[in-house]
């Protein structure tokens, strides 16, 4: 079967291979993988900055959608031809996030990723796809769309009339403007690019806040919330921007920490506790939360918003896609 190594950190070092398909073992299915998509952390891993020590050779990526193609014994889950996703953190079933849970995540170097044609994995490693989506939508839920869920159903509780902030348009945030119209917030998003801003008016965002031409973007959001502020951020920057969405939340408000795009700059957390504000740092979610979050998407015939597709040969080009910061959603390969 065709698969991707990481034999030397680079994105165009990543090296094509040809690999024995094996058998699924007791509690295994074997999936053939029909389509993956990226996350930042794909680029962070093929170029080495994510953990220079890595183990390698290691096949990356994480997030896939396939079909079940053979049983191991014992297995009673699934049967043959069943369209399913991937889990990030296969060890993460439910409850809180753990040390030891959090060494399960694949496509890091720990464990195998998904950039392979066929896979075997636990039965409990993987979820049911929404039955309305393309294999090539479903592979775009396993990361950005359980981490937006995590972010605003579980850690933040969002209610119908609240108002959610979500910065630029990749995968986690436009997910997270699709989730919480759906969960009756307003939504209030911004971007560098007015022609993006469009766009995610289009899925719903009430409000946009271009943050190049309107560099103090909080006191936009303080005018568009009458000096109060919003319930929730949906922080995907760092350093760069905590300081003006701490500016942004109301007292007592919540902010989802999930990013680190921008570290420029130091930040001051007075703030934090003059304001009684929450800050909870979201890693992606269980196996529970996925399952919990797909039900949620196929009730309200949510579909991911796919900004381009890749064929398998092209892998190293989606990922330069990816480190380009130009996608609007998810960039997506197709096997």
């Amino acid at each position: 079967m065709r698969a991707y190594e990481i034999r030397e950190f680079g994105i165009d070092k990543l090296a094509k291979a040809e690999l024995d398909r094996s058998a699924p073992r007791e509690g295994e299915v074997l999936v053939k993988i029909r389509a993956a998509s990226l996350n930042y952390r794909d680029v962070m891993v093929a170029s080495g900055t994510y953990n220079p020590r890595m183990k390698l050779p290691a096949i990356p990526l994480s997030d896939a959608a396939g079909e079940v193609v053979e049983i191991g014994s014992g297995v009673t889950k699934w049967k043959v031809g069943d369209r399913v996703c991937s889990c990030v953190i296969p060890g993460w079933t439910s409850g809180g996030p753990a040390a030891e849970s959090a060494k399960t995540a694949i496509g890091a170097g720990g464990l195998t990723g998904v950039a392979r044609e066929y896979m075997a994995f636990n039965e409990n490693a993987i979820v049911a796809a929404p039955e309305h989506l393309s294999f090539e939508e479903a592979a775009a839920l396993p990361c950005a769309a359980l981490t937006a869920w995590h972010a605003l159903a579980i850690s933040g509780g969002v209610i119908p009339g609240e108002t959610v902030l979500t910065l630029g348009t990749g995968g986690v945030s436009v997910f997270a403007v699709q989730f919480a119209k759906a969960l009756g917030a307003r939504v209030i998003s911004t971007s560098s690019s007015d022609d993006k801003l469009a766009r995610i008016r289009e899925l719903g965002a009430d409000e946009t806040i271009n943050y190049k031409t309107t560099p103090d973007w909080d006191k936009a959001v303080l005018d568009l919330t009458g000096g109060r502020g919003v319930d929730h951020v949906i922080e995907v920057g760092g350093t760069g921007t905590l300081t003006r969405s701490v500016k942004s939340v109301r007292v007592g408000g919540h902010i989802a920490l999930i990013g680190a795009l921008d570290m420029a700059g130091e930040f001051n957390p007075i703030p934090i506790f003059m304001k009684g504000i929450r800050v909870q740092g979201i890693f992606i979610g269980s196996r529970d939360m996925f399952e919990q979050m797909n039900a949620f998407i196929e009730q309200h015939r949510i579909r991911p918003v796919i900004d381009r597709t890749f064929d398998f040969d092209e892998l190293p080009q989606a990922l330069h896609h990816m480190e380009s910061g130009w996608h609007f959603g998810k960039i997506v390969i197709r096997y």
